[in-house]
């Protein structure tokens, strides 16, 4: 296993988020250095955690000869500027999401770092929670049988930093921040290889004096007909609200990843410790989370990633991942703005064609059945399609 050493770009939350699982992670990867664009932020990133070295240089950072890898956890605004550098230097680069603000910025940063040859990573952590790899590995086992629906909700009270709120740095609002996460769920629940059609989104800015949305809903058509959902708020009150659910042929699952998790909590609020990420008070009912490194996803994100950097593999988010998700972004805000479907724009598609889902029928008595069913005391129903008149029939069973 090799020692990476790690320049981490951004001394924001997500900075440290990312140090935190780095530290707790393969052992020998270690944050060597930090990029602030203030010298007293970096000073203080670099007591927090540790870490021997800090500049206000992204060019130095990037260029530095004792870091082999460049983490970016900067406002979306810099991603590009910072992949290209990280790139032209040789650097492996994982980038925090969105990869850009829109697809065409994600392209010109997928190109890049194919250009130049070296490791890139998306770092996507709600879709490496430990709930969600085992429901995708149970979902990918055909647990579900065909999944038809997917439907991913992220809410919470709004960003910790300005740049968020700002519609030019950000690339868009709630659905760059939020809506980002969500697609990238639904792509591993039906499958990566199956293409995003087309969108139908809702947006509006509801509550905060802002150009930017802070509610969205939106609906994504994928070729094999399921269809993936996704809801975001920068306006629910009561913390941080993560849920998934996929329906399929043969079963569903439900996921809860921080709220009602099974660790509820009254205080009257003497100790006003932290409680978890975008928890709104420290006193009444509340939800601590055991561990928010380990399951928001970012410790399995991070052993993918350099476990994946040191194998010569592809990890399970790439950057070409991350345009595809900025793809289907541009298409919601074009659907938004259009009251209308919207097609996702994919410059270069390379999943594959997935086939429309379809079921060969159980027979009765050589006609289709609808639905068979047990009724209460014990008969069977069975509700049935006459194989030539198309009329929609019924029949009652003895019991046993």
């Amino acid at each position: 296993m090799t020692a990476h050493r790690i320049a981490m770009l951004g001394t924001g939350l997500i900075g440290d988020f990312y140090t935190a699982a780095l530290n707790r992670g393969r052992t020998k990867d270690t944050v060597e250095l930090v990029y602030s664009r203030s010298e007293e932020r970096g000073a203080a990133f670099r007591e927090r955690w540790g870490v021997p070295r800090s500049t206000t240089s992204l060019e130095a950072a990037c260029a530095d000869p004792d870091i082999d890898t460049v983490v970016i956890g900067l406002p979306n605004d810099m991603h590009e500027e910072a992949v290209r550098l990280a790139a032209e230097n040789g650097k492996a680069v994982l980038c925090t999401k969105p990869l850009g603000r829109t697809a065409a910025e994600a392209k010109r940063m997928l190109d890049i770092v194919e250009q130049h040859g070296v490791f890139a990573g998306y770092l996507e952590d709600l879709v490496y929670t430990p709930k969600t790899l085992t429901a995708v590995k149970s979902v990918q086992d055909g647990a579900l049988g065909d999944v038809l629906w997917v439907r991913s909700r992220e809410t919470h009270p709004g960003p910790h930093s300005a740049w968020f709120w700002d519609e030019k740095k950000a690339g868009g609002g709630v659905i760059v921040d939020l809506g980002c996460h969500c697609i990238a769920i639904c792509r591993n629940f039906v499958g990566k290889g199956n293409r995003p059609v087309e969108v139908f989104c809702w947006k509006d800015t509801l509550v905060h004096p802002i150009s930017a949305d802070d509610h969205a809903v939106a609906l994504i058509r994928f070729e094999s007909g399921a269809i993936g959902q996704f809801e975001v708020s920068w306006a629910f009150r009561g913390g941080l609200d993560l849920r998934d659910e996929v329906q399929g042929t043969e079963g569903t699952i439900w996921l809860n990843h921080f709220l009602r998790t099974g660790f509820d909590m009254f205080t009257t609020g003497k100790s006003a410790g932290y409680v978890a990420e975008k928890a709104e008070t420290t006193s009444g009912w509340l939800f601590p989370v055991g561990d928010e490194v380990t399951e928001l996803g970012y410790l399995d994100m991070f052993t993918d990633m350099f476990d994946s950097m040191d194998a010569g593999t592809r990890p399970q988010e790439s950057f070409y991942d991350g345009y595809v998700v900025n793809a289907i972004i541009d298409a919601c805000y074009a659907s938004a703005q259009s009251g209308a479907w919207a097609p996702v724009e994919i410059e270069d598609w390379r999943g594959g064609t997935t086939p429309r889902i379809s079921r060969s029928p159980e027979l009765h008595e050589g006609h289709a059945v609808i639905k068979r069913e047990i009724l209460p005391d014990g008969r069977t129903k069975v509700l049935f399609q006459h194989r030539e008149t198309g009329e929609i029939l019924e029949t009652v069973g003895q019991p046993g």
